[in-house]
């Protein structure tokens, strides 16, 4: 059973290796995809792709299965297909990043394969994306993880045309069904089978094709990195009830079940994109606040009395300097007679130990023994 304080650093190092950085333009190195056709000479075209649309050039038909809607909290945007947008990287390790009901698949995984392998053509483009031989695509789909999107995510998504596979790059809406590898990347998108790779961000200008969805957001996408290994298990969220799953990696959602060591945070918070910065703290020239003023009409009483009587905020009486109290039968009448000491100093005057400037230690030379001046009370 996993600590709690290993889990905890475990997502820590998730969210680290996300870094959720707005990357607004920044192109993935190990995409080995082409970008897709541009509109204009200044702007690459980015198609959205709701839900049920397969989009063009589909592998085969939709096998993904309905489900509940993810939640994450979203703001609608009016404008163009053009405007500014930001695209924000993730970990596909994030706990909460995708979403499930439990113990149901959200992609029919074995009909899947059976549409892929029914045309050798597309069996062997599809085949050629995901890396693998035409014939392991049956295990090679049962290695991956059914899920559903819970925000919009980019992706290079490939359609088939003329005997090969076209990349084009998409922004799958969030609740979109996928099936995803052991490092939490998308791979195969199921309401049209087509493999999917790491996204290309563009530098420049992007245009958006295709329809928008309502709460469509385009400064809210994410750009799912791969995790830093591969992992067993992945921790999502329960679209039905807004509760954790773990949910073991591979097609065999019947063994999902709660985690033993759930995330440190609530299923429904949203941690997929960055709060708003906070004010930055004081640097170190700045100065420390001033005590508060004493308030008005309420000036301190004279600090002789009592101090268990002082009001709050008043400094409490002096004390006398050591070696300067006055005798217990001192009276504060004021007298010219010195006070009446012992004759051997003690209790009034200590034998002095004080170092002078010029005696390092005080103890070359001997002690000087006389008695101080009197004090006048």
């Amino acid at each position: 059973m996993r600590s709690p304080r290993r889990f905890r650093r475990a997502v820590l190092a998730a969210l680290a290796a996300g870094v959720l950085l707005a990357a607004a333009g920044c192109d993935s190195a190990a995409d080995r995809t082409t970008k897709g056709t541009t509109g204009t000479a200044d702007a690459e075209d980015v198609l959205l792709q709701p839900l049920g649309e397969p989009g063009p050039g589909p592998f085969t038909k939709p096998t993904a299965r309905p489900a509940p809607s993810p939640s994450v909290t979203r703001s609608p945007q009016e404008g163009d297909g053009s405007a500014p947008r930001a695209v924000h990287r993730v970990s596909g390790a994030v706990p909460g990043l995708y979403g499930g009901v439990r113990s149901e698949a959200s992609c029919d995984v074995a009909q899947q394969a059976r549409l892929l392998i029914a045309d050798q053509d597309k069996a062997r483009a599809f085949a050629e994306k995901a890396g693998i031989e035409a014939v392991q695509i049956p295990g090679y789909l049962r290695s991956l993880t059914p899920v559903v999107l819970r925000a919009d995510t980019q992706v290079t998504n490939h359609g088939y045309s003329s005997g090969s596979a076209t990349a084009f790059q998409a922004v799958l809406q969030a609740g979109t069904a996928v099936l995803v590898d052991g490092k939490g990347l998308p791979k195969v998108r199921c309401a049209c089978g087509n493999p999917l790779d790491r996204p290309v961000v563009a530098k420049g200008q992007v245009a958006h094709r295709g329809e928008r969805w309502a709460g469509y957001d385009p400064a809210r996408i994410l750009a799912v990195d791969p995790s830093p290994r591969p992992a067993s298990s992945l921790i999502i969220v329960d679209t039905a009830d807004s509760a954790w799953i773990e949910r073991a990696v591979g097609d065999d959602v019947a063994r999902d079940r709660d985690p033993e060591d759930p995330p440190p945070f609530e299923p429904s918070e949203d941690l997929l994109f960055p709060s708003p910065a906070r004010p930055t703290d004081p640097g170190p020239t700045e100065t420390a606040p001033s005590a508060p003023a004493e308030p008005e009409g309420s000036p301190c009483p004279d600090p002789s009395g009592d101090p268990a009587e002082l009001p709050p905020g008043c400094p409490p009486p002096m004390e006398p300097d050591p070696g300067t109290e006055a005798p217990d039968d001192f009276d504060g009448a004021p007298t010219d007679e010195p006070w009446e000491m012992e004759e051997d100093g003690s209790g009034v005057v200590p034998e002095p130990t004080q170092v002078f400037p010029g005696d390092p230690d005080g103890l070359d030379e001997p002690a000087d023994d006389r008695v101080p001046e009197p004090f006048a009370g």
